[in-house]
């Protein structure tokens, strides 16, 4: 095995001032509950994460107080892709539950497509159909 030094994500956190909302809408769209919450000082909830996809990816959602100084207030920095095996159908569903188009559905290649949707609390969430993450993960 070589050594990398980026061996994968560990977590993925959005920001939320409403952290149970962000939580219920996003079960609502995973169609699973996060496995992990955490209360803070207030005793509200503060933090839920999410275990997804094929390497059990850890998807936190953090009361946007414990954000880093300086952090973006709304749409912006780094965009992170999830693979999806239907982009058409998951933008449309995305757009039905109350997100908004920040990317139109774009072609970057063959078998490389993405969009992107502004969620109801703010942050960017990236889809695309990969054909590369299909194949790595049929390995």
């Amino acid at each position: 095995m070589t050594a990398s030094a980026l061996r994968g994500f560990a977590t993925l956190n959005f920001w939320a001032d409403d952290v149970a909302a962000a939580r219920d809408w996003y079960a609502g769209f995973l169609g699973t509950p996060a496995y992990f919450e955490r209360t803070g000082p207030n005793g509200r909830l503060a933090y839920a994460e999410f275990r997804l996809g094929d390497h059990q990816a850890e998807f936190g959602i953090a009361d946007k107080r414990f954000a880093p100084p300086g952090a973006a207030d709304g749409p912006g920095g780094a965009l992170m892709y999830w693979h999806v095996d239907d982009l058409p159908g998951t933008i449309e569903r995305l757009i039905a539950l109350g997100a908004s188009e920040y990317q139109p559905i774009t072609v970057r290649g063959e078998g490389f497509t993405t969009a992107s949707v502004v969620d109801p609390f703010g942050n960017i969430l990236g889809v695309m159909y990969n054909q590369h993450y299909l194949d790595a993960a049929g390995r």
